[in-house]
């Protein structure tokens, strides 16, 4: 392991898992506004516990596989999340699709929760939608970590690190705000992940197929800048598609 790698996973995680853990902060924070805090922390608690054990199971399991076997399978899933970040945050940064609002989301949670009362102790509508909501974001920050750790030697610390960095400074925002984080640039994070799993999944689908990069590890920059500006190009390319519909007759 080097900080070529190790630092860019390290960065990625956090990143991804940043913007994942603030969307189900948004929900969770609703859940327990509207039913109680007693159901939506054990839901959420519960859910973050599973998917800590599903990346302690799958980790070593890795180890078993060729390396070659498992950059290619990794990195083949690492490019197919990236671009889907990447698509989704073009088409916003182009104006095709509107930005995520977490102000929007904590409100129309509310309003779906707002029928009949909390139950005393643990409300199951508030355990059962903290629990779902935490699990459908975290299966993707489960993916990315795995994706991301196995793919090298050494890497499933670092990428494990920054996902429980990330976790950490959501938990902390939601105590000391209790209301959705909407200051943080959700779609700048999105562009900035796309490009780096982008990157590093060519990267280890090419090492992997035997392929001997320029340069070695310091390829996996000039990968990275070539995503980003391939994707800032589709986005100018966008704008300028939907500027000369919007003034077609």
């Amino acid at each position: 392991m080097n900080f070529v790698h190790a630092g860019p996973t390290l960065l990625a995680a956090f990143l991804a898992s940043l913007v994942e853990f603030v969307e189900a902060l948004t929900v969770v924070l609703a859940v327990g506004a509207m039913r109680g805090w007693a159901g939506a922390l054990a839901g959420s608690g519960g859910a973050s516990l599973l998917l800590l054990l599903l990346v302690a199971g799958l980790g070593p399991l890795l180890t078993a596989i060729p390396l070659a076997i498992v950059q290619i399978f990794l990195g083949v899933l690492l490019l197919l999340l990236g671009m889907r970040w990447l698509r989704k945050a073009a088409l916003r940064s182009a104006g095709i699709i509107p930005l995520h609002d977490e102000e929007a989301l904590y409100a129309e949670s509310r309003a779906s929760l707002a029928g009949g009362a909390a139950a005393r102790g643990i409300d199951g509508l508030a355990f059962s939608t903290a629990f779902k909501i935490t699990m459908i974001e975290g299966i993707e920050v489960v993916f990315i970590v795995v994706a991301m750790g196995g793919a090298g030697p050494g890497l499933l610390w670092p990428a494990a690190a920054g996902a429980a960095a990330a976790f950490l400074l959501v938990i902390l925002l939601g105590i000391l705000l209790r209301r959705p984080v909407s200051t943080i640039p959700e779609n700048i994070l999105k562009f900035v992940v796309g490009v780096l799993l982008c990157g590093f999944g060519t990267f280890w689908v090419g090492e992997g197929g035997g392929i001997a990069w320029p340069g070695g590890d310091l390829s996996l920059p000039a990968l990275c800048l070539g995503f980003l500006l391939a994707a800032l190009l589709s986005v100018r390319l966008a704008e300028q598609r939907l500027g000369r519909r919007r003034i077609a007759p």
